[in-house]
């Protein structure tokens, strides 16, 4: 019984957070022109944290070096598909 207690608490959590969502996106418009009418600027974006660059660099790392696997094994692949290749028996 406590299993079924927990799941609804759970599924209550999840619709409160859509609800909210839901809300922020329907308002924001209005929020918008009233913030026009008053005179103040949109809430400015925090700056990301330490964690969150230091994640923002390895990510650009992971793809430029995925490109660059790509671009090796696509040069390895052209090298030895050209027909002007050795005959792969000669070089044993």
């Amino acid at each position: 019984m406590n299993k079924h207690f927990d799941d609804s608490r759970y599924y209550l959590s999840r619709a409160g957070e859509h609800a909210k969502l839901g809300l922020s996106e329907a308002l924001e418009p209005y929020a918008t022109r009233l913030r026009d009418l008053v005179g103040r600027e949109s809430e400015p974006e925090p700056e990301p944290s330490r964690l969150e660059a230091v994640r923002d660099g390895v990510s650009d790392l992971e793809r430029n070096a995925a490109g660059q696997a790509r671009a090796v094994v696509g040069n390895a692949r052209a090298t030895l598909s050209r027909s002007d290749a050795a005959d792969p028996a000669d070089d044993r």
